[in-house]
């Protein structure tokens, strides 16, 4: 591109423009009864189930597997088992392939493509699958002891609304933990393609879709019902030979656009100009593209009496402007320690 200089505005102008429209969605989506039909579920599943067809969907499932291990390891760190646990949106269950039958002892796996779970890894725990989507849960109120998800509840419509369906089919003190794509997720990406629709066709479409921001996560957990959160961001970038790679990829995932509101046609030299626009303002020195994915992980338990609870107001018996006190006596007894 001629102008760097211009080139920088206007990917801060799109930045602007992507963070209004992706707060927007997110904030009418949690309203009571504010679903929004932002992606077509269908296309979704006819994605996947292409995705899960291709003779070698094994290469693809890089940052599932590493996703999955990483929500595995939040299952250790909660000190007790399992007896029954549900896995939502499970993929080729890239979870339970992480786990133990000595903390989890039955699962069940869910999906709404069929041939993911034709390809179901083999666990040692035993295993159930379930063809189901993750907006309509066919289980029965107060069922298991841990819901897991990873990776599947970014193209869910109504995400208040799956968190409340989670929420109901956990018995009191279950837990529930995720993952999900969220925040600046392919920003490289998104900049890249709508500053050459900019440049070569005078306006831009969206073709990455919106995402949730963490700020938000807690709100939305919080509103469905689950109480002790934890919620925390992490940052996988993975780098490719050019855009064109990442973009192979992605739908090799099974990871398109499905929202409604997407373009169906991307031009040739519109694709050719974003990669060079990609390569130039995010290209490392060997050549390479990083794609940034963020990834969002939440836990979040349903209530039960035992459970921990905040003391009362105006129980506690310490006044916080005693605390200003405590470096002066903490001074006055070194120096009292120095004169003996």
């Amino acid at each position: 591109m001629n102008n760097m200089f211009s080139t920088r505005m206007c990917l801060e102008s799109v930045r602007c423009l992507q963070s209004l429209s992706r707060a927007g969605w997110r904030r009418l989506s949690s309203r009571q009864g504010g679903a929004m039909n932002v992606f077509d579920r269908s296309m979704k599943r006819k994605q996947k189930e292409w995705a899960a067809s291709l003779q070698d969907s094994d290469k693809y499932d890089y940052l599932r597997d590493e996703v999955g291990s990483r929500v595995a390891d939040r299952v250790y760190d909660v000190s007790r088992t399992f007896p029954l646990a549900l896995d939502v949106g499970c993929g080729k269950s890239h979870i339970a392939e992480h786990l133990s039958k000595d903390f989890v002892g039955r699962l069940f796996l869910t999906d709404i493509s069929d041939s993911c779970l034709r390809k179901t890894r083999e666990c040692e725990i035993p295993a159930h699958c379930v063809l189901a989507d993750g907006e309509f849960l066919p289980f029965k109120e107060n069922t298991f002891d841990l819901v897991l998800s990873s990776l599947s509840l970014h193209w869910i419509n109504d995400l208040p609304g799956a968190l409340r369906q989670i929420h109901q089919v956990l018995k009191p003190d279950g837990v529930f933990i995720g993952a999900m794509v969220g925040g600046e997720t392919l920003y490289e990406l998104r900049c890249s393609l709508q500053l050459a629709e900019l440049e070569r066709e005078g306006g831009f479409a969206p073709h990455i879709s919106p995402y949730t921001a963490v700020t938000d996560l807690g709100n939305l957990l919080g509103q469905a019902g689950f109480n002790m959160l934890t919620v925390d961001i992490d940052e996988v970038q993975v780098h490719y030979p050019g855009m064109l790679e990442v973009m192979s990829d992605l739908k090799g995932m099974g990871e398109s656009n499905c929202a409604w509101n997407r373009k169906s046609l991307l031009h040739r030299d519109t694709i050719l100009a974003a990669a060079a626009i990609y390569k130039e303002m995010y290209g490392n020195e060997d050549g390479s593209v990083p794609a940034t994915f963020q990834i969002l992980y939440m836990i979040g338990w349903k209530p039960h009496e035992s459970q921990a609870k905040p003391a009362s107001r105006g129980s506690a018996n310490v006044s916080f402007a005693d605390l200003s006190k405590i470096e002066k006596l903490q001074t006055d007894h070194q120096k009292h320690n120095e004169k003996s």
